[in-house]
C-alpha cells in the first residue's frame, strides 16, 4: 500500500475465512448514514466508523478484504466543496492499484454533483466507484443504512466471467437501485428513493437477488493508469430562469470579470425570455470568452434548442445545448472542462458530446 497516509484508518476483520481475494476501500465522508442524536439538543451529529461497525455486524461476514478510511473531520454534504472533491480524487488515486473497488460514504444533499465530479475528474477508472449513504441515520430502527451499504460492497465486489470488475465506473447505490452517478438526482427528502435517474435506465437493481443490465454499462475508454484532477474552475454561475428577473441583478452576475461558465437553467425544451435586454445580455457575456450551457429546469426530458421560437436566439448567439444532463453533471463537466482547457472552443466542442456517459447523443 502507498506511504500517503491519509487520516483515520480501519481494519474490519471477518468473522469467517476469506475466500475471495477481492478488496474494498470504505471512504467514509460523513453523512446522515453515520449520526447519531445530541444528547442535549437532538441534532444530529456524525460519529466514528467503529460505531457503524457495531451497528452492521454483517460487515464481519464479507469473504473479502474490507479497509476503512475516514475522513477527519467527518463533513456535513452541504459543505463540500471542490477541495473535498480533489482529496477524494487523490484517496482513489493513490490506492487504486492496492483494491479492487471503492465505496464512498457520503450526505446526499450533494452526492450526486460529487459523483458528477469524481466521473468527469477520474480517467482510467476501471474499478467500481460507487457513492450511497442513507435517509435514517444507522442506528435509527427503520433506517435504509445497512441496505445501502451491504448492497454498495456487494455490487463494488462482482466480477465479470473474465475476473474483470464488473462495474467500472462512478456509481451511486440507493434503495436497491444503482444508476450511473452523472446521471442521478436526489428528488425526496422524506423518501427512502432519494435518488432517480429520469433520462437513463438503471444499472442494477437489488432484490432477492441483485439483477445487472449489462447493456447499460459504461467503460472508460481510457486504457492508460488512473488519474485525477487536482484543482476545478470555480469560476462557474449557475442561473436559474425565473418569471420576474431583475435585469440589474443578472448583469452584474455575468458582468463579473472572472466569470468563465454559465450553466443557464431554462424553461421547458430550453426555452428563455425573448426580452432584448436579456438576449443582448447574454450574447455580449459570449463573445467575452464566457461558455454558456442550456440545461432544462424539468427533471426529465432534455433541451431542444431552437424547437421554440423562444429559445432559436440561443443558437444564433452561441449558447449550447446541454442536451439530457443533469444540472449536477453539467455544473462539473463545465468546472472540469474549464480546468483541462483554457480555450474555449475546446470546451464548447466537447460539452455536448458524452465523456462519461453523462447525455444522450
Amino acid at each position: 500500500m502507498t506511504n500517503r497516509t491519509y487520516y483515520k484508518t480501519v481494519n474490519i476483520n471477518s468473522t469467517g475465512p476469506k475466500t475471495s481475494e477481492t478488496s474494498i476501500l470504505i471512504i467514509y465522508t460523513g453523512g446522515t448514514i453515520g449520526m447519531d442524536s445530541h444528547p442535549e439538543n437532538g441534532s444530529l451529529i456524525p460519529f466514528d466508523f467503529e460505531k457503524i461497525i457495531d451497528a452492521v455486524p454483517e460487515l464481519r461476514a464479507f469473504d473479502f478484504e474490507l479497509t476503512v478510511i475516514s475522513l477527519d473531520p467527518l463533513i456535513d454534504s452541504s459543505d463540500i466543496t471542490t477541495d473535498h472533491w480533489v482529496q477524494l480524487g487523490n484517496l482513489i488515486e493513490d490506492f487504486y492499484e492496492d483494491f479492487d473497488g471503492f465505496v464512498i460514504l457520503h450526505g446526499t444533499d450533494t452526492m450526486a454533483y460529487t459523483a458528477s465530479a469524481l466521473s468527469f475528474m477520474l480517467d482510467g477508472v476501471h474499478k467500481p466507484v460507487i457513492l450511497t449513504g442513507s435517509q435514517l441515520p444507522i442506528g435509527a430502527k427503520r433506517t435504509d443504512a445497512r441496505e445501502n451499504l451491504m448492497s454498495s460492497l456487494e455490487i463494488a465486489s462482482e466480477r465479470d466471467d473474465n475476473g474483470e470488475m464488473l462495474v467500472q465506473e462512478v456509481c451511486i447505490c440507493f434503495n436497491n437501485k444503482l444508476l450511473r452517478g452523472n446521471r442521478a438526482k436526489k428528488s425526496q427528502n422524506f423518501n427512502f428513493t432519494a435518488f432517480r435517474s429520469y433520462n437513463y435506465p438503471s444499472l442494477a437493481e437489488a432484490g432477492i437477488f441483485i439483477e445487472y443490465k449489462r447493456e447499460t454499462f459504461w467503460k472508460d475508454p481510457i486504457n492508460s493508469p488512473v488519474r485525477s484532477m487536482k484543482k476545478f474552475e470555480s469560476n462557474v454561475l449557475l442561473l436559474k430562469i425565473f418569471p420576474g428577473m431583475s435585469k440589474d441583478f443578472i448583469n452584474q452576475m455575468l458582468n463579473n470579470k472572472k466569470l468563465r461558465g454559465v450553466i443557464l437553467e431554462t424553461y421547458g425544451s430550453g426555452n428563455v425570455p425573448t426580452s432584448s435586454w436579456f438576449i443582448e445580455l447574454l450574447e455580449k457575456t459570449v463573445k467575452r470568452g464566457v461558455v454558456i450551457v442550456n440545461i432544462s429546469q424539468c427533471t426529465g426530458g432534455m433541451v431542444m434548442q431552437g424547437h421554440y421560437a423562444t429559445s432559436a436566439k440561443l443558437n444564433k448567439i452561441g449558447v449550447l445545448s446541454g442536451k439530457d444532463m443533469t444540472t449536477e453533471a453539467a455544473v462539473t463537466k463545465l468546472m472540469c472542462l474549464l480546468t483541462k482547457y483554457k480555450d474555449t472552443e475546446s470546451v464548447k466542442k466537447l460539452i455536448g458530446i458524452p465523456l462519461k456517459g453523462e447525455l444522450s447523443v
